[in-house]
């Protein structure tokens, strides 16, 4: 099963994820195609995801039923994705991280750490948003464009900024 994923993986890198989106008139078949086939390789995967062109994802990753996947997006593994999830072009989520508190050692012997991002359901992701490492995403939570989220962020709260804060409020 493992090296099904790994050959669908494959398949979707090297031939499928660079094709155009459902909005350019030559898109065809390839859409569906990319939704297809990141579904069948990822750890888990909802109804009527969508994968935009271009996005760079790991295998080892969770996506809700009608998240959306935005173009360009690099996302690694140890990443939940909860359902109604938009993100839009450019966004990294990224899991891992240096270690460099030792001066004395350089940066690349230090080695890395993984912290797991989790990200909730009915969530809005701007563009070129960067989410670090052990950040958590309440529910219906809105990310500004270009933020730098490096906290958790409580549900149904507006941030942004670099790095992100709170910047409103969203109506239960």
């Amino acid at each position: 099963m493992f090296l099904k994923r790994k050959v669908l993986f494959f398949f979707y890198t090297v031939f499928f994820r660079h094709t155009p989106d459902k909005w350019r008139p030559y898109s065809l078949f390839f859409p569906a195609i990319r939704n297809w086939l990141v579904a069948q390789f990822v750890d888990k995967a909802g109804a009527d995801i969508r994968v935009k062109s271009n996005a760079d994802v790991s295998m080892f990753i969770s996506i809700g039923d009608r998240s959306e996947l935005g173009s360009g997006c690099l996302i690694y593994g140890g990443v939940q994705i909860g359902s109604d999830v938009l993100m839009g072009p450019d966004i990294k989520i990224i899991t891992r991280n240096h270690l460099f508190k030792d001066p004395t050692v350089r940066i690349n012997d230090q080695g890395t750490i993984f912290r797991a991002v989790t990200i909730g359901n009915d969530v809005w992701i701007g563009a070129n948003v960067v989410i670090l490492p052990g950040v958590n995403i309440g529910n219906g939570a809105v990310i500004a464009a270009g933020a730098v989220v490096t906290k958790d962020v409580a549900p149904f709260t507006v941030v942004g900024g670099t790095p992100a804060r709170k910047i409103g409020k969203r109506s239960q």
